[in-house]
């Protein structure tokens, strides 16, 4: 099942980077609607992301879409260039 998990390219603001995962839709029982999900929770659905990411908002018209985020800023380097770059092509493509 966890092969079946889609994950989405990562974005960034000036505090936080986000991605989000789409689980399949025989999942989407297991994820709570009341509750934002532990990270051994999110991981017993199989989910694998790198460390510091955390379940911060459900997507409400479709259930099996969950939004993760980990803060940017006093991490790592390499992850505040990335930020940096990111924004900077995203105004890039407003410009077009």
């Amino acid at each position: 099942m966890a092969d079946m998990i889609s994950y989405s390219d990562k974005y960034y603001d000036d505090v936080y980077e986000y991605r989000h995962v789409i689980l399949p839709k025989k999942l989407e029982k297991q994820v709570p609607k009341t509750k934002l999900l532990t990270e051994y929770e999110w991981r017993s659905l199989g989910i694998r992301m790198s460390r510091g990411w955390n379940h911060y908002a459900h997507h409400k018209p479709e259930p099996n879409i969950l939004l993760f985020r980990r803060r940017v800023k006093g991490t790592n380097p390499r992850l505040q260039e990335e930020a940096k770059i990111s924004q900077y092509q995203q105004q890039q493509q407003k410009m077009h």
